[in-house]
């Protein structure tokens, strides 16, 4: 192992506080994205609202099978069996998940069964298929896993802070995706993977921070896109 990693893995905070640190820019555009902003700020376009309402239940639809394989990922590969639970604990939640968001869709007047996927999600999509494969490992699926979910949980959890002018009506969305449980649970999230990390080698390493990255850049596309802007 280079010296270099050596000191990443042992600087305090592990290798996951280094990657936020080399990739800062990034994941402040991923998690405090202007449509994100523009929620807290009440100045949000509910034309964005509602793009990203249609777009978001496709991309739930296809993140299913994806967090299916990373628990079968788990099944075959972890050494801790209580991975297995906090990963089970989020799949369950998914079915609520696409119930609500049918809700959302006919409160919005937006007919969730009839949207097509637009491009940077299609790329998303497509992204999650790849990392299905049976060559990408249990520490790469994960590290992308609770990046999805962390930046969701940072990013909404902006919108419930004190001060904000978040539009009564959108305060559920926020309460979704923000509150102190689902906070809670991509902690436990990034604990397994700060755990697979420490253990990873060179090249598991290498692959996690490239996942960590595309998932970082197909986040600030799947926002954009809400803005319309792609």
């Amino acid at each position: 192992m280079e010296a270099a990693e050596e000191v990443e893995r042992g600087n305090g905070g592990g290798v996951i506080q280094t990657w936020l640190n080399r990739h800062n820019l990034l994941y402040t555009k991923a998690t405090k994205h202007p449509f994100i902003l523009s929620i807290r700020d009440g100045t949000i376009n509910l034309s964005s609202f509602k793009r990203w309402l249609g777009q978001d239940y496709i991309f739930v639809r296809e993140f299913i099978p994806f967090v299916a394989s990373v628990l079968l990922k788990a099944w075959r590969e972890s050494e801790d069996g209580l991975d297995i639970e906090v990963i089970l604990g989020g799949m369950a939640s998914l079915n609520d998940e696409i119930s609500w968001f049918k809700k959302e869709g006919s409160k919005w007047d937006v007919l969730v069964s009839e949207i097509s996927p637009q491009k940077a999600n299609q790329d998303y999509c497509r992204f999650l298929e790849r990392l299905m494969g049976p060559d990408v490992g249990y520490t790469v699926a994960i590290t992308a896993f609770w990046t999805i979910e962390a930046v969701y949980q940072e990013s909404f959890s902006l919108c419930l802070q004190d001060g904000n002018n978040t539009p009564a009506e959108l305060m559920e969305t926020c309460q979704r995706w923000g509150n102190n449980g689902f906070g809670q649970y991509c902690q436990s999230l990034q604990g397994i993977v700060s755990r697979c990390l420490e253990k990873a080698s060179e090249d598991v390493l290498r692959k996690s921070e490239e996942a960590f990255i595309c998932v970082l850049d197909h986040e600030v596309g799947f926002w954009d896109m809400s803005c319309g802007e792609l």
